[in-house]
C-alpha cells in the first residue's frame, strides 16, 4: 500500500545525532520508501548557525525553526537538539497542529511528557521518544507494546556511558575517580562539563521515563532521588572488590507497599555494589543496558550502545518509520498511559541495603556497640569484617534489607559515637547477596 503523497519531515537540531539522521535520511531513501509505503522526505532543517554545516545540503538549512514546521508539506517534526525552550514550544505547536512528533530529548520528556501527551492526544497526532533513553537499545516500545500486557515490577539500568565507562575504569586500573575522569575527557566520554553526568541529571530524567512508562504513572525528574559518582573512590571500588561486587551508576525504579499498605513507585539513580554474577555487573565501558522483571515475562534483559551520533539516529529512524507507517496506513501509535496514578515513595521508605565502613578503636566491646546502633533501628546485619591495626581497626557492615531512613539514621549515629572513629564509605548494595 502506497500514497501518492510523501511523508514530509522538518528536522530541528543538525548536531551529531542530527547529522546522522540526513545521512541515514538520504542513502537509505530507496529502502525507507519501500519500508514505510511511501517516500520519505527531508522538507528542511533547523539549525541556528547555517555557516557550520558544511555536510548537509545547502538549500535545507534554515534558520527559522516555526516557519519550517508550519509548512503545509511538513507531516513529521524530528528533534535532536535538546534543552527545554524553545523546543517545549515548537514541538506543542506541531503537535497541536496535528503533526507527529519524534524527539530524542531525554529532559523535556522527564518534564513535559504529560503537556506533549495530552497535545498529541487532542490532535491524533503520534508522540514517539524511543532515542530518549538508551540510545540504540530498544526499551521505549516494548514497555509501551510489546510489555503492555503485563505487569512491570521493577526495571534497573546501567543509563549513562560517561559514569559506567569511569566506574569500569576504575574497577579494571585501580585509579582513583579524579584521574579516571580526566582520562574519560581525553578519550571523548566525558564532556568538558562533565555534571550532567557525574552528578546523576541524566540517567535521573530517563529515569523517570521509564518508572512513567513501567508503572502507568507520570513521573518527573523531580521523582527521582539523585546522587553522582564524584564521591565514589579507589577504596570504594577495592572494597566491593573484596565482597565479590562491583560498583555501578545504576537507575532503579520499582513498586513499593508503603506502611498503611499502598502502592507507591520508588525511582532513584545512586551508586551501588552490585554482585558480579548479576547481569548488569558485567557491563562495562560506555554501553548501556537495561533489565525489566514483570510478573509473566520474568526477567528480561537489554543491552548495547546507549549514545552516539550512530546508535541514536538509529532509534531515531525506528521512529519515524512507525509514525510515517501509521500516517500512510491511517493508524496511531501507542498514547500515554498513566491510568495507575501512584503516588511516589521517598527515598527514606525505599527497601535498600547498606555496605558501611568504619574506622573504629580496637578494643572489646567495640563491635557489640555498633551491631546494637543498627539493632535499636531495626536493621539486621549480614555481613561484619574486621582488621585491625596498630592504631586501632577497620570495620566493614553488610545489612540485610530495611528502609533506607533507618539506614540512614543509623549511619549518622554511628558518625556521632564515641566508638567510631570515621565512617568512611557508606554505599548501597543492590542485585542479591554478594
Amino acid at each position: 500500500m502506497t500514497r501518492e503523497r510523501p511523508i514530509g519531515v522538518a528536522l530541528l537540531g543538525c548536531g551529531t545525532v542530527g547529522s546522522e539522521v540526513v545521512r541515514l535520511l538520504l542513502s537509505q531513501a530507496d529502502e525507507l520508501t519501500a519500508r514505510v509505503g511511501a517516500p520519505v522526505v527531508l522538507r528542511g532543517i533547523a539549525i541556528r548557525r547555517p555557516k557550520r554545516h558544511h555536510d548537509v545540503p545547502g538549500e535545507l538549512l534554515t534558520t527559522d525553526a516555526a516557519s519550517l514546521i508550519a509548512r503545509e508539506d511538513v507531516d513529521v517534526v524530528v528533534e535532536v537538539v535538546g534543552g527545554i525552550e524553545p523546543v517545549r514550544t515548537l514541538l506543542l505547536d506541531a503537535l497541536r497542529a496535528g503533526k507527529s512528533v519524534v524527539t530524542a530529548n531525554k529532559a523535556l520528556l522527564a518534564e513535559n511528557t504529560a503537556e506533549l501527551a495530552e497535545a498529541a492526544d487532542a490532535s491524533g497526532a503520534d508522540l514517539y521518544f524511543e532515542a530518549a533513553v538508551a540510545g540504540a537499545i530498544p526499551i521505549v516500545r516494548p514497555m509501551r507494546e510489546s510489555l503492555a500486557g503485563d505487569r512491570i515490577t521493577r526495571v534497573v539500568g546501567i543509563l549513562n556511558g560517561t559514569t559506567n565507562f569511569i566506574l569500569s575504569a576504575m574497577d579494571s586500573t585501580g585509579a582513583g575517580y579524579a584521574e579516571t575522569l580526566e582520562e574519560a575527557g581525553r578519550l571523548g566520554y566525558a564532556e568538558a562539563d562533565p555534571t550532567a553526568d557525574v552528578d546523576g541529571f541524566d540517567a535521573a530524567a530517563k529515569a523517570a521515563i521509564l518508572a512513567s512508562l513501567a508503572f502507568h504513572t507520570r513521573v518527573t525528574a523531580a521523582d527521582v532521588y539523585r546522587e553522582g559518582i564524584r564521591d565514589i573512590t579507589a577504596s570504594d571500588i577495592a572494597a566491593a572488590k573484596t565482597l565479590g561486587c562491583t560498583v555501578k551508576l545504576l537507575a532503579l525504579c520499582e513498586r513499593v507497599v508503603a506502611e498503611d499498605g499502598t502502592e507507591r513507585v520508588s525511582a532513584r539513580v545512586h551508586p551501588a555494589m552490585v554482585p558480579r554474577n548479576h547481569p548488569l555487573a558485567s557491563v562495562d565501558g560506555a554501553y548501556n543496558a537495561v533489565v525489566v522483571e514483570g510478573e509473566a515475562a520474568g526477567r528480561l534483559m537489554f543491552y548495547g550502545q546507549g549514545a552516539g551520533g550512530a546508535p541514536t539516529a538509529s532509534a531515531v529512524l525506528g521512529d519515524l518509520v512507525a509514525v510515517s507507517r501509521n500516517l500512510v496506513h491511517g493508524g496511531r501509535g501507542p498514547r500515554e498511559s498513566a491510568y495507575a496514578d501512584l503516588g511516589i515513595a521517598p527515598m527514606g521508605e525505599t527497601p535498600t541495603r547498606y555496605h558501611v565502613s568504619m574506622e573504629v578503636a580496637d578494643r572489646a566491646g567495640v563491635l557489640a556497640a555498633v551491631a546494637g546502633e543498627f539493632a535499636k533501628r531495626g536493621v539486621s546485619i549480614s555481613v561484619v569484617r574486621q582488621v585491625g591495626r596498630d592504631d586501632g581497626a577497620s570495620l566493614v557492615v553488610v545489612t540485610h534489607t530495611a528502609r533506607d531512613s533507618a539506614l540512614a539514621d543509623t549511619v549518622a549515629a554511628l558518625r556521632d559515637s564515641e566508638f567510631v572513629n570515621a565512617v568512611t564509605s557508606v554505599l548501597r548494595v543492590e542485585g542479591g547477596t554478594p
